[in-house]
Formats: C-alpha cells, structure tokens, sequence
C-alpha cells in the first residue's frame, strides 16, 4: 500500500473516530485491501455542486465526517460571505436512500451549531422542493442529502445558494476552499443547539403544489381528457406522495401507481438501478400500463428530479422516449400554447444544455423565442434565470438527462411539475386526436428529424478514473479528424474554451465556463460531445444527428437510416 494511503489509514484508525468506522476499516485491512486502497486514496471531492461518492467509511467515502467536514466548510463560508450579524436561514432535505435521514440530521445539526436557523423535512422530500423552500423561506442556503439516480451503495450532498439554485462560481470555489481547510474532525461542530432546528413539512407542500398548479396552461383541455389514463412510480423515492397529489391538482382523475415501487427503500429491491433512463426501472410501470391500457407512464427517480416517461408507437406497444424527445414536446407544447393564446410578448426565452437536442432551438426560432444554451448541469439553467430575473421571461428548459423545469419559482430541474405538464401535454395531443408518440413525430416533421443516442463507458476506481482522464487527454493530443469516414469540421474545447474551424484553421473563444468537454462537429450536421461524468465513474460519448423527414409515413424508414448511421459513428470511435 502506498505510504499517504497507510498514514489516513492509521490516522482514521488512531484518532478519535466511532468505533463502527475503526471496525469497518480494520475488516477492509484483513479482508479486501483494494476496497480499502479506493477508501482512502483520495479525498472525497467537494465538487462544484457537492458531494456524491459510495458511502463507508474513509476518506474517500460518504460517512459522518466526510459529510461533516462538506457542512463545517459550507457554514463557515456562509458566515464569511454574509457576516456574522446577519441572521442566517438554511433548508434540509433528503430522498430515500440509505444513511439519508442520519446524514440530514448530522448536517442539521452543524448547521444549528454555527448558529444559523435550520429548516428540516420531517419526511423524504423532492429536491426541486428543497430549492423551493430556500427561496420561500428566504434562507442563505440549503442542502438535499441525494445522489440521484445513482446505484444503491451512492449517497451525495448537494448544496444550494440563497437564489435556490445550485453552487455556481464565485461560490462553488470559494466554498471547496473552506471545507478543504476541515483537516481535523474536532473542527467540526457536531453538537446541535435543537432550539435552532425546526421541522416543516405539509405547510410547504401545500404552497409548493399551489404553485405548480398556477403553470397549467390549458385547464379546460384537462377537464375534457380528465379522464387520461396515467401509470406513475416512484421508484422508491421521494415522488411517492407528491406526483400523485400534483396530477390530481390538475385534473387528472385516472392516476394508478406501482404499489410495489411507492415503498420508500434506499436498497431499491425492485429494480436494477433506479434511473428513469434504464428501461428495467420502468419495467413494472409499463406492464402496468399495458394492464390498464394507459395513455402515459411517469417515472421519476430517488430524489424527483427527473422523469422518464413510456408511451404508446404507432403499433400501440408501449415505447421509452428519451430526454430529448420529452423535452422537445414539452418545450414545443409551452410555447405552441402561449404563442396561440397571445401569451408571448417578445421578451420570452428558454435554456437547454449544450449535449441537449438542437430541435430545442429550431422550435424556439420558430416562434421567436430567444434561446440559451450552457454547460451541463442545471445550475447553468439557474444561473441564466437569475442573470435575466425580471428581466425576461423564462418559458421552460432541459438537459437530455430527463431534466425538465418550467416558470421561475424552482431553480433546479423538477420532476414534480414536469409530471404535470407532461402529462397535460398529453391531454392536449388527444384534444387534437393524436398521441403524444404521434405528437412528437409532427414535430419531426415542420423541424427536422433529430436523433440523439449516449454511450456510457464505466471505468471504476482509482484506476477507472486515471483512465478516463487518459482518454480525455488523447483526445486533445489527437484531434480526430474524420468520423466515420466524414471529415469533422469544427472542434471546441470547453477546457480552453477555445473553437477551431479544421476547415481553415482560425480559432475563436468560447463564452462559457471552463469545463472537460470537447465537442466535434462533422461536414453533415453530427455533433458528437466527450466528457467525464461530474457524479460517476463513467465517461459520456453524446451523439446527436439530424435527417429531413417530409411525411410521417417516412418515419421509420428515416429512423433505420439514422440508426445506420448512430452505429457507424459508434464503430469509428470504438464504442461498439
């Protein structure tokens, strides 16, 4: 074993740690000394948006003092940044997954320890509603104990600022530096001043649901298709109560849920992995729906910040639509609907991420809706709202990573609201006698045939990640030149945030963060976008192609020519 390695072992083994950790790691030495080497090689990063990593015990793990450290670090940089006089507010909340409510509670506990006021859920909660309530209840900052869609053995700390969004620069940097000066856990304040923390629950609900009622655009074509036929699971997370409740807000009165799945289990005993984007996650929904005959299933994952969505193709099997299509029928609904109601002004826009659909942004020129587009990551969709609040107006957004959000009350994306609008963009699809699949091919039609597919390459582990930055750096090294046999005519580099036109050479900047994305743009329209995942062991391989579709009847004839083309790309970058 490498010699840092041994000195946080025995650091952690010597010094005044509980006794469960001290046991946990003496089983590592004597039975498994990999696990142990990926415990303690590195610390568990404080990223830009949090912690998230595999819980145990070690320095590279998600336990009690990891935790605590990433909570010391976030109070101290808030009272640096608002003073101490000032009266500080923070939310809590966390999802279903295991250690979730203790890691709450021990954040909690800091929190009240620095003297600032807590508001914790007294149950599992969504995280769009942890930003709702920083922002309703004026707080400084809050934090949800989640990693999403993350396997079962996952647990995160994701941190939030006063405008309910997640850590963006300044911040994001300036908070990494305070939790990396917590070397020693007696720097921790661990006991609470109970006084300081009280409980909320129902009350925000209430006024969380109200609001999300408010977006409906087109209640009276609800009332006609009340009669919708909708599957929902919760996956076993913190959708169970709310998704439910907000479908019935709006109208919907044929509402079935997976009972199996509405069990709160951080060990997810039904499925696999419980992201929405995994076919088996939906597995007991659309058998449900196939039961039932169902018009549409929801799927939203631990934490209810993204939803995956099943609906009927035109041979009336039960088919998964991916992050773009959604978005692409929802952000075409919501502006369709205000542009026909005389509800845009000419001020309006809406945000999408760079790996995400450029069908978005033909529909938006359609109707001359501005549009931006950011870094992956949501907290570059908040950034814009609040860089243009009262301002513009925000219309809606997304990532193809099933994040949807619309209005400007949540800064995050919201599973919540997106079930909603969904699925009222359905009762509007069968209003007009389409189905949504049928909706969604229209659109290919007036806009063009975009096919999107990623690839996820998982590479675990200390040696995982030495990997994937290897692959990255060959990348830079190496341009590409051609794929597939066509010749790649523009590269951009997000880490030197620079562009280069492979045609005649010329460079120009790129007005976004730095980040480890590069992008290569080929002669017939391809994108295809590298980049490490910021919360797994995996490096993404994005694709996205666009072909002309004249007639729904060319539909799948055009579908084969592009999945021709998706697999021949594929081979040229060894992905296959």
């Amino acid at each position: 074993m490498e010699k840092n390695i041994q000195i946080k072992v025995d650091k952690w083994l010597n010094e005044n740690y509980d006794d469960d950790t001290k046991n946990e790691i003496r089983n590592l030495t004597i039975n498994n000394e990999k696990e142990l080497i990926d415990s303690f090689y590195k610390e568990l990063e404080f990223g830009t948006g949090g912690l998230r990593g595999i819980m145990g015990a070690g320095t590279n793990r998600m336990n009690k003092y990891t935790v605590g450290a990433a909570a010391q670090g976030l109070s101290n940089y808030i009272i640096k940044f608002f003073g101490e006089k000032e009266k500080i507010k923070v939310a809590v909340a966390y999802d279903s997954r295991n250690n979730s409510r203790f890691f709450a509670e021990t954040v909690s506990n800091i929190f009240s320890a620095n003297g600032f006021e807590v508001f914790l859920f007294d149950a599992l909660r969504p995280t769009p509603e942890l930003s709702f309530a920083v922002r309703y209840l004026n707080c400084k900052a809050g934090v949800v104990i989640t990693a999403s869609h993350n396997p079962k053995e996952y647990n995160g700390f994701k941190a939030y600022w006063n405008d309910g969004g997640q850590i963006v620069p300044p911040h994001d940097k300036n908070i990494i530096v305070e939790v990396n000066k917590i070397s020693e856990i007696e720097q921790i304040k661990f006991e609470a001043i109970k006084a300081h923390i009280y409980i909320i629950g129902e009350e925000i609900d209430n006024i969380y649901l109200k609001k999300i009622k408010e977006l409906s655009i087109s209640p009276e074509i609800i009332e006609k298709n009340s009669d919708l036929k909708i599957v929902y699971t919760a996956i076993h997370g913190s959708g169970v109560n709310l998704v439910p409740k907000v479908l019935k807000n709006f109208g919907f009165k044929n509402v079935y849920t997976v009972k199996e799945q509405d069990i709160s289990d951080g060990n997810f005993p039904t499925v696999n992995s419980p992201n929405p984007e995994n076919a088996d996650a939906l597995e007991m929904a659309v058998n449900l729906a196939k039961e039932i005959d169902a018009d549409l299933v929801l799927a939203t994952d631990p934490d209810a910040d993204r939803v995956g969505i099943a609906v009927k193709d035109n041979n009336e099997k039960f088919i998964l639509l991916n992050g773009n299509q959604t978005a692409s029928v929802l952000i075409y609904y919501l502006i369709k609907k205000k542009f026909e109601n005389n509800l845009l002004k000419g001020n309006e826009y809406i945000v999408k991420t760079i790996v995400t659909s450029e069908l978005l942004v033909e529909i938006a020129k359609k109707y001359k809706v501005e549009y931006f587009d950011v870094l992956t990551g949501f907290k570059y969709i908040a950034e814009i709202i609040k860089e243009n609040e009262g301002k513009k107006l925000f219309i809606g957004g997304g990532e193809e990573s099933y994040g949807y959000l619309a209005g400007e009350f949540v800064r995050d994306k919201d599973a919540v609201m997106a079930s909603a609008l969904i699925a009222e963009t359905a009762a509007w699809a069968k209003e007009n006698g389409k189905s949504f699949y049928e909706q969604l091919i229209e659109i290919y039609v007036k806009f063009g045939f975009f096919k999107e597919t990623l690839v996820n390459i998982v590479k675990k582990g200390k040696e995982g990640a030495e990997e994937i930055k290897k692959m990255m750096s060959d990348y830079r090294k190496n341009h590409l030149v051609e794929i597939a046999g066509m010749k790649v005519v523009e590269i951009k580099d997000y880490l030197i945030q620079e562009s280069v036109n492979m045609i005649n050479g010329t460079k120009s900047p790129i007005n976004l963060p730095k980040a480890d994305v590069i992008q290569f743009f080929i002669e017939d329209g391809t994108k295809v976008t590298v980049r490490p995942s910021g919360t797994e062991p995996k490096i993404k391989f994005y694709i996205g192609l666009k072909e002309t579709l004249n007639s729904k009847e060319d539909f799948e004839e055009i579908n084969k020519i592009a999945d021709e083309k998706l697999n021949n790309i594929k081979k040229s970058l060894n992905l296959l």
